[in-house]
């Protein structure tokens, strides 16, 4: 019996390297036993130069047919445009009933720069880049105050425009990529949420790059299982205690009278435990007392979440490990978040 005395969250990345097309007639398939099985958030990964659907629009397909989970998609902050974000993820919020948060990414990748016509970002610029969407993504949810659609029909006014407001942002002077400014407001609504729960890896927060406040979680990185603890100490003794710090762990499972190690190949420099489902729940029991959640990159999502569905989650649950999912509730609920304050409506500008 576990000696938890706090119980985290569990995210399992859906679509990156683990997702098996020929073992799911579709993603939302794929979204739906992932809730069934009780995970908390399911993330969706990323690239500008991927060829397909983005991570949003998937996500945006899952929000319709799931109740529980949050949805989580990765979004470049270097080479997609901040508005088209913003209004993006605040329309995922409402087609999910406010269960959508935003992974806010900035790799350096000259593909994805080449796809989009602009020069390639790299270095400290990465950082500024991501800090820079983030603000303007969070402004312009304020942008809308939540009570500016009033529907009158006696005088024909949709909206108040009292209660719309100029985000009025500019990139800093010392802005290391492309200038730009941005004046909105926004083209829909406030989200649901008010504001979207924004996570980021740990190495782009702080120390001059994106500020802890403008995040709401962190996703922590290590070679090891053994380090990966400690390193989600040192991140939250460096950031403190005013975002979430989620854990990054592969998962390669013995599964169906396989064993993990003969599908295990090499590994990708992320954390990553080999073995059965028992190895771990104790591996997980552990390290969820030292993080807020622990987000699974599964080798094989078909495999991984039959195991996790059947043997790991409902022993994690049974120690008291693992929070219940929020019925009727959003991704800030989950992470224990207050509704957002408008800075408009508050400042009165």
């Amino acid at each position: 019996m576990s000696s938890n005395n706090k119980a985290g969250f569990l995210a399992i990345e859906l679509d990156g390297a683990g997702w098996d097309g020929g073992a799911f007639r579709s993603l939302s398939e794929a979204v739906l036993a992932a809730e069934s099985a009780g995970f908390h958030v399911a993330t969706f990964a990323d690239s500008p130069d991927a060829g397909r659907a983005n991570a949003l629009q998937r996500a945006a397909y899952a929000g319709p047919v799931t109740r529980t989970i949050a949805l989580v998609p990765e979004v470049d902050t270097v080479y997609t445009e901040p508005f088209h974000i913003s209004t993006q993820l605040a329309s995922l919020d409402y087609v999910s009933g406010g269960r959508a948060g935003w992974i806010a990414t900035a790799a350096e990748s000259p593909e994805a720069a080449a796809a989009v016509g602009r020069s390639f970002v790299t270095g400290d610029a990465l950082g500024q880049e991501a800090a820079a969407s983030i603000e303007v993504g969070r402004r312009l949810w304020d942008s809308w105050e939540d009570d500016a659609v009033i529907r009158d029909v006696a005088t024909g006014r949709y909206i108040d425009v009292d209660k719309l407001h100029y985000v009025h942002f500019e990139t800093p002077a010392d802005f290391a990529g492309t200038a730009y400014s941005v004046k909105g407001p926004s083209i829909i609504p406030r989200p649901l949420q008010g504001q979207l729960p924004v996570l980021a890896s740990a190495s782009l927060v702080g120390d001059g790059a994106v500020p802890v406040e403008a995040v709401d979680a962190v996703l922590v990185t290590a070679p090891t299982p053994e380090l990966l603890v400690a390193e989600v100490r040192d991140v939250r003794a460096r950031l403190g205690a005013s975002v979430a710090v989620v854990g990054e762990l592969d998962v390669v499972l013995d599964s169906r009278g396989e064993a993990a190690e003969v599908r295990a190949g090499s590994s990708g420099g992320r954390a990553r435990f080999v073995g059965t489902a028992a190895g771990l729940t104790e591996r997980l029991d552990a390290l969820l007392q030292e993080a807020d959640g622990v987000r699974l990159h599964p080798a094989s999502l078909a495999l991984e979440l039959d195991e996790l569905s059947r043997l790991v989650l409902p022993e994690l649950r049974r120690r008291g490990s693992l929070r219940p999912p929020v019925h009727d509730g959003t991704f800030r609920d989950l992470l224990g978040l207050e509704r957002a304050e408008n800075r408009y409506a508050s400042s009165g500008k």
